[in-house]
């Protein structure tokens, strides 16, 4: 396949991020419309034929002051629809935070299993494909769907950004910690990761966790982080309370510097507080989800973002070539 089969779309709210993946691409975005009418309805076209095209269509699905994440879900739903009425080859769903992951199981009588739901709706306008990254629950990820998904890691993005740190590589221990034992997986694959790309052992902590109506509790810690510099490593940040519960215990056992990593920004209630804790050295998120919840002065402070949109890119060229997306997997 060459890239003149290749149409590639940002819808409006993501399309810094389009722009970015479309630079790194060599590709440029197609053009559409989105046209609001004066009842809240609204429409999504392409303005390019799109018949016989291999189509990538960009969506993160964050609320934001302009569009919630209904908005931008039932948007991208019509867009999908209209592409495969327009006789789209196939049609890539290109969702770098996917709204409704988190709530992947019923943990109450008749609760929703959402992450299923949206699977649902995707595959009901015949989406073909979704890729992703990072979501809270692999497993049930994948097995909501039906259609054909790719799951990317922002573990090598963040591997390349502790590497670099003087306080990682001079001299010293790291712990890698998980807020919670559900994340445990996670944090052992990146220290397996940053204990190869550091040359040294780097160990493991986590802590005790428990939620119920929406308030956390627990506040043992297993592992040692006295005189290393922790790294807290979630898939996502939201009001902070997690992340401020690990750095707190992190700095009462005596830990040395305190970082985190999420690749999902959120930041919604008091997060700027959180962030502004002392005991935090710095928070390092992806681009998926721009910080546009935090103050300036926090931002410029405590937060480092790192760039998702090249390795999106590199996936699409992946799948629109038929090769293999693994190797962009391996840190």
């Amino acid at each position: 396949m060459s890239h003149n089969d290749l149409c590639l779309f940002a819808l409006s709210t993501s399309h810094a991020f389009g722009q970015k993946v479309s630079e790194r691409l060599d590709v440029p975005l197609s053009k559409h419309e989105e046209r609001d009418f004066e009842d809240g309805e609204h429409k999504t076209r392409p303005l390019v034929s799109v018949r016989e095209k291999d189509v990538f269509v960009i969506q993160s699905l964050y609320s934001d002051p302009r569009q919630s994440v209904n908005d931008k879900l039932c948007r991208l739903l019509f867009f999908i629809g209209a592409l495969k009425d327009a006789s789209a080859k196939r049609v890539t769903v290109v969702i770098p935070y996917l709204c409704y992951a988190r709530k992947d199981r019923k943990t109450k009588s008749r609760d929703p299993v959402t992450t299923r739901y949206v699977a649902n709706l995707l595959e009901a306008v015949q989406a073909d494909r979704v890729v992703t990254i990072d979501v809270h629950n692999l497993a049930a990820f994948q097995n909501a769907f039906n259609c054909r998904t790719d799951h990317l890691e922002a573990k090598k993005l963040f591997i390349n950004y502790f590497s670099s740190l003087s306080a990682l590589s001079e001299e010293g221990k790291v712990v890698v910690v998980s807020p919670d034992v559900g994340g445990m997986k996670r944090a052992e694959q990146f220290r397996e990761a940053l204990s190869e790309a550091l040359g040294k052992e780097v160990t493991t902590a986590f802590m005790e966790k428990q939620r119920s109506g929406g308030v956390v509790s627990g506040e043992a810690m297993v592992g040692e982080v006295k005189d290393r510099v922790a790294i807290i490593i979630d898939d996502l940040v939201s009001t902070g309370t997690t992340l401020a519960r690990a750095a707190k215990a992190c700095q009462e056992r005596g830990a040395n510097k305190i970082y985190a990593a999420a690749t999902h920004g959120l930041f919604v209630g008091q997060a700027n507080q959180i962030l502004a804790e002392p005991a935090l050295e710095k928070m390092i998120i992806t681009d998926t989800i721009p910080p546009f919840r935090l103050n300036e002065e926090i931002i410029g402070e405590k937060l480092q973002v790192v760039d998702s949109a090249g390795l999106f890119a590199d996936a699409i060229q992946c799948i629109h070539s038929g090769e293999s997306i693994v190797e962009l997997l391996d840190a």
